[in-house]
């Protein structure tokens, strides 16, 4: 559970640090079926339905940029995102009733872990409500120096921003950089088993690692059951099987928020990294690391 005071500050600033959300042997539990799936990206040649490859991947050198959804590959990850823990906290913040959006682990690995340009969850999947958030899970120790998730605090009251470039969604904000105030911006570190909470409307990004250490997070995207999907459902019967939470409901609840649609498509798909090439300015690639 969370404390009235956490709930409180979520509320204003619109992300949250939790530590020690897993135990030292869950966290164990976790990076040995991390492990177990990392090893066979040895063998991917290309990005598949569960790697995502770094660039100058190859089976010598493999280099591994994302495990794609996970929930949907491995078992492990549908108990995990159901884990009562999680979820008792995130009725603090949703609701009784509560949907899986999506999932990820981004692997950050050290000495070329890739950036995260600066974007908001919700331009990707707005809904009829903005009662949607992401849950990230620490499977390292994370400090500023391994590419820590930094947010905008308060950021998630304001405007949603263009994540488009010549005419298509780019999935970063290239062309309003100038209007955000990034001295702001928070690193959510911690140790190994903290989670972090962010809302779906909040600023945030991250820089290239470029430490020696590795930092991989799981990330949870979770929604309450009555957001739906302004982009539609693709399979009802699936949309139904992630209630994590509560009950399904078929009665979308309607609260007005800013919207710009994720459409025309990215010309680059497969991931935010492959969307994000789009971008015609990068921050994290224009600006150290030593600033943030």
């Amino acid at each position: 559970m969370l404390t009235p005071n956490q709930v409180d500050f979520y509320g204003e600033y619109g992300y949250l640090m939790v530590p020690e959300a897993l135990t030292a042997k869950e966290v164990a539990e976790l990076r040995a079926e991390v492990d177990r799936i990392v090893a066979g990206a040895a063998s991917a040649t290309s990005h598949t339905d569960v790697y995502d490859l770094e660039d100058g991947h190859s089976p010598a050198t493999p280099k591994l940029r994302r495990i794609k959804t996970p929930h949907k590959h491995f078992p492990y990850f549908n108990d995990l995102v159901r884990h009562p823990r999680i979820t008792e906290m995130l009725a603090c913040l949703l609701g009784p009733n509560i949907r899986l959006h999506g999932s990820k682990l981004n692997m950050k690995s050290a000495g070329f872990g890739a950036p995260v340009e600066w974007h908001q969850d919700w331009a990707f999947y707005p809904h009829t409500n903005d009662d949607v958030l992401a849950v990230g899970i620490l499977l390292d120790d994370c400090s500023e120096e391994n590419g820590p998730l930094l947010v905008i605090p308060g950021s998630h009251h304001g405007e949603i921003f263009d994540h488009h470039s010549d005419g298509y969604f780019c999935g970063a904000i290239s062309e309003g950089l100038n209007k955000i105030d990034f001295s702001k911006a928070v690193a959510l570190t911690g140790k190994a088993g903290s989670m972090s909470i962010h809302h779906a409307r909040a600023l945030h990004g991250s820089a290239q690692n470029r430490s020696a250490k590795q930092r991989r997070l799981l990330l949870f995207e979770y929604a309450a059951a009555d957001a739906w999907p302004l982009l539609g459902v693709a399979d009802f019967t699936d949309f139904n099987a992630r209630i994590v939470l509560g009950e399904a409901s078929i009665v979308p609840r309607i609260r007005p928020a800013p919207v710009r649609m994720p459409l025309p498509p990215a010309k680059a798909q497969g991931s935010i990294y492959e969307n994000q090439r789009g971008a015609k300015v990068k921050y994290f690639a224009e600006v150290p690391a030593a600033r943030m």
